[in-house]
């Protein structure tokens, strides 16, 4: 059997087996982007360049720990927990209950390190990790286990069920289909699967009594569907047919003809009723570039379908530059190198602030919002291990760049919307009228599955549940959004 030559694919796993079949370590990691709105107000000169975000004096600089913003005393963690919130980047094969997983697991015959949810918090569901090989071996037990729909039904229902009970009232589920596919369980199936559970999750959450007296914002949710920049043989049956079937093709025309089959379903699907709102880009950043899969969201654009693109995550400001200019990005997963000059590779770029600057003005006049993921890029990128303070989100605060918090996966990085939110309030010191800014930027910036009225209407509803909730906690929420 052919294996295409892949630069730094890692090895196959020794012992996870599922009826038989060797199950490839860590591959999946490449859903998640390997390592692996007034004027903006840009940071300019030799701090731009710098991978430590923060310019020389200003008060989030990394040390001493003294010089940590203190965040308003009116802000609590119960309130921000009681708080209306909204996920737009969060992988579902990241995001199962450690019960669930160890069931599906047993019921489908996959081996996992422990049966148990202690051990497995112990040995692979870690609260720290050493590296992102480490961080990335949960997804080889849990997209084995999501091999059929009922289990794929089950983990979207629990998901939006999660999300509802810390107030997570919308909820944008990503996740990769050509991942799931079996036979007789084409790329419609899984996505009506996963359709499926987070309906359901809606009609339980909706019947309550203060959602139907409109106390509470209803459950909403939205599928985002990703296309892989990289994959292999390993990664699926149905991969592994695109290189049987095309055994003279090179790997990126592969690659690119791949997420155009996966548009073109998500399409279909979208115009057959499914809550389907956009599609993404995940995988390897470094060497293979989002412009190669620009016939696909050329489709996916033609169709209004939301776009969505991990960028900038293991690359620089050029990879959130082709996702923009390519593949007509509304938004981007991750952004965290926006600012970083010393990750520009192209060599005609001789301006790299110039550019930098430039970049982060058109994404800042466009709202193109950056989906903020502070728990996973804390736990995958060196350089925020031991200090939260050097992520770039004070960049992206200080140029005022429209950004929400994101969980990227509620497992593996053991976090919730709220955990999320509470980080950036005591490390970055958000005060009272930032945090509303901040909720309500993921429910306007959301790919929202109804028209845009309707839309609106749901905003304000959130907007004025933020503004009661606050008044019960006793902050003052006198600034309009």
């Amino acid at each position: 059997m052919r294996i295409r030559g892949i630069p730094g694919i890692l090895p196959l796993a020794s012992g996870a087996k599922q009826d038989g079949a060797l199950l490839p370590r860590d591959f999946i990691g490449v859903l998640l982007d390997f390592r692996c709105f007034a004027a903006p107000v840009f940071v300019s000169g030799a701090a731009a360049f710098d991978d430590n975000p923060q310019a020389p004096g200003d008060p989030l600089s990394t040390s001493p720990s003294s010089s940590r913003p203190k965040h308003d005393p009116t802000l609590s963690r119960e309130l921000v927990a009681a708080l209306p919130k909204s996920d737009l980047h969060v992988h579902l094969d990241g995001s199962l209950r450690l019960e669930t997983l160890i069931e599906l697991a047993r019921e489908r015959k996959v081996k996992l390190p422990s049966t148990s949810p202690s051990g497995l918090k112990r040995l692979v569901f870690k609260q720290a990790y050493e590296n992102l090989p480490e961080y990335l071996k949960g997804f080889e037990y849990t997209v084995a286990c999501l091999s059929d729909p009922e289990a794929l039904e089950r983990a979207a229902f629990e998901l939006a069920e999660d999300a509802a009970a810390e107030n997570c009232c919308y909820l944008e589920l990503r996740f990769a289909p050509q991942l799931h596919v079996r036979d007789g369980f084409g790329l419609g199936e899984v996505m009506a699967a996963v359709a499926k559970g987070l309906r359901r999750a809606e009609r339980r959450i909706n019947s309550r009594a203060k959602v139907r007296k409109g106390e509470m914002p209803p459950l909403r949710s939205g599928i985002i569907v990703c296309a892989m920049r990289f994959f292999n043989e390993h990664f699926s049956e149905h991969y592994r047919a695109y290189f049987r079937a095309l055994p003279l093709t090179g790997d990126e025309e592969i690659f690119s003809l791949a997420s155009q089959e996966l548009a073109k379903a998500t399409v279909q699907a979208r115009d057959q009723g499914l809550p389907i709102v956009g599609i993404d880009l995940a995988g390897q950043e470094r060497g293979y570039p989002a412009e190669s899969h620009a016939p696909a969201y050329q489709i996916a654009h033609r169709a209004f379908l939301g776009k969505t693109v991990h960028a900038g995550e293991d690359y620089g400001p050029e990879s959130i530059f082709q996702a923009i200019t390519h593949c007509h990005a509304d938004r981007i997963g991750h952004g965290t190198w926006l600012f970083s000059g010393r990750r520009i590779q192209d060599p005609s770029i001789r301006d790299k602030q110039g550019y930098i600057d430039a970049l982060a003005r058109y994404v800042a006049d466009r709202r193109i919002t950056l989906e903020v993921c502070l728990t996973s890029n804390q736990q995958t990128l060196p350089e925020f291990r031991e200090d939260l303070r050097k992520h770039p989100y004070a960049k992206m605060r200080k140029a005022r760049l429209s950004t929400t918090f994101c969980t990227d996966n509620r497992l593996v990085s053991n976090t919730t919307v709220s955990d999320e939110i509470w980080k950036a309030v005591t490390v970055f010191g958000l005060q009272p009228r930032e945090l509303k800014n901040q909720l309500v930027y993921g429910f306007k910036r959301s790919f929202f599955p109804g028209p845009y009225l309707e839309k609106r209407a749901y905003v304000r509803q959130v907007i004025d549940r933020i503004d009661a909730v606050m008044a019960e906690f006793g902050v003052s929420t006198d600034h309009p959004v």
